[in-house]
């Protein structure tokens, strides 16, 4: 589904059609600061055995940290798309970037509880700055044909920070201590912070220049994008795709492998590795999907989200520790959401015209966060009640436990489904008043074939 082009994706053709390198070593450093940040992100997620001896917590403690840091993040997506259309991407990535650096190292140092979680608040804060921003470069600088694919390469290239937080990252902790290694990251943010202000800039020289709006004209723009259902189809897409893997990798995976399904901690790291390495192969395709076949994008999604579905059905419901392959099969299952979650914010892209599509990715950011830190809270909260109950025989990260406190995903993808599935009925409807008409599935699937047959001769 789609709509016309309302004003995005429109600057910069003239440099990426003449060949200048410009564009894409803005792009290239935009994109490294967003690898750093989702280093900085998700580098607590290899933590969390070493933070429960470092604080003494609990299950539901240890999630707070995460929690906490994602609250920051969804509640602070919309504030940074105003920002973002207001300010210009390169001050949010830049500040992004030096906070999270702050945040790091506060967390270095910090010995209570308390202390870790305002370090985590920190890194959260600069997080929420970085994705968006990126995003908004593109219309800037890049033809409307390319963004989905960009997109795509920019979600997925960034995940190539948890490869840093899962090996290097993990391998100072384990060799160096708690406050080397996340010292080692507040550099990284530095890193990213001063390639912002060197490399970045918002527009070409005499294009794109931002006037200052008022309180009320920014209240407007928000208001416009929200009553805009293809922004709401975009965030309940990004919600249902998005968690599960996020809720993986971020702090449960790595329990679950090593202490529920009994993996060698070298296998587990391998396993979440294979998470990125599966983004990045399945996003490319995607992004190709997506710019080839517009009127099918939440159709794609729904395929997704019932693989989700099904991967964590057959995992959880397995007699006994899954085996290794099981287990590969689910990390690539849940693995490919990451990806499909991208395909929301190219909704917020057709949707909206240039001036509100910071607030509009904002709006869509929000969702799959927002069901990640929810779903991470309850199955911290559940095993805990099944520790103090006696169920789980003294083990925190029983297996039995794991699988009724991972099963609350399976109610989040329910309600993201229903809710895709109402708000595509009124996008079509609205196509549908601009003459744009969605053929049934059958008839796409059978055109698709007959062209590709005619190609061939």
């Amino acid at each position: 589904m789609t709509a016309p082009q309302t004003g995005t994706g429109n600057l910069g053709t003239e440099a990426t059609r003449t060949g200048d390198r410009r564009p894409w070593i803005i792009w290239g450093a935009g994109v490294l600061a967003y690898l750093i940040a989702v280093t900085q992100r998700t580098s607590f997620g290899v933590a969390g055995i070493a933070a429960t001896e470092r604080f003494d917590a609990a299950a539901s403690a240890l999630a707070v940290f995460t929690v906490a840091q994602l609250i920051v993040y969804a509640g602070l997506q919309i504030p940074v798309g105003v920002l973002v259309d207001r300010f210009g991407p390169r001050v949010l990535i830049v500040s992004g970037a030096a906070l999270m650096a702050l945040g790091q190292t506060q967390l270095a140092f910090a010995d209570s509880l308390s202390g870790g979680i305002a370090g985590r608040l920190l890194v959260g804060g600069g997080d929420a700055m970085t994705f968006v921003a990126v995003l908004r470069l593109l219309p800037a600088w890049f033809e409307a044909r390319r963004i989905p694919i960009l997109t795509q390469l920019t979600g997925i290239l960034g995940q190539l920070g948890q490869i840093l937080s899962v090996v290097p990252f993990l391998a100072v902790l384990q060799h160096a201590g708690w406050t080397p290694a996340f010292l080692s990251a507040a550099g990284l943010g530095v890193l990213a912070a001063v390639l912002g202000i060197t490399l970045i800039r918002d527009h070409r020289e005499g294009e794109g220049q931002r006037q200052r709006v008022s309180l009320r004209q920014t209240g407007v723009s928000l208001n416009q994008a929200w009553k805009q259902p293809g922004t709401r189809l975009g965030l309940w897409c990004h919600f249902t795709t998005q968690f599960s893997g996020t809720v993986f990798v971020l702090i449960w995976g790595y329990p679950y492998l090593v202490s529920a399904e009994q993996q060698p901690a070298a296998v587990a790291s391998a396993l979440m590795t294979l998470f990125v390495v599966v983004g990045i192969v399945c996003g490319p395709l995607l992004g190709i999907y997506v710019a080839r076949h517009p009127l099918r994008r939440s159709t794609m999604v729904l395929a997704i989200t019932a693989a989700t579905a099904l991967g964590w059905l057959v995992v959880l419901t397995y007699p006994g520790p899954a085996p290794l392959w099981l287990l590969a099969l689910l990390v690539v299952t849940v693995a490919i959401g990451g990806p499909g979650s991208m395909i929301g914010f190219d909704f917020a892209r057709t949707f909206n015209p240039a001036s509100r599509l910071g607030t509009a990715t904002g709006i869509v950011n929000i969702g799959g966060f927002t069901a990640a830190l929810l779903t991470m809270f309850a199955v911290g909260l559940i095993l805990d009640v099944l520790l103090a109950s006696g169920f789980s025989n003294g083990n925190l990260y029983d297996l039995a436990s794991f699988r009724i406190a991972f099963a609350v995903q399976f109610l989040f993808l329910a309600v993201g489904t229903v809710a895709i599935l109402v708000l595509r009925r009124r996008v079509r409807a609205q196509l549908a008043r601009q003459s744009v008409v969605v053929p049934p599935l059958r008839q796409a699937i059978a055109r698709e074939i007959r062209r590709r047959r005619e190609a061939r001769k």
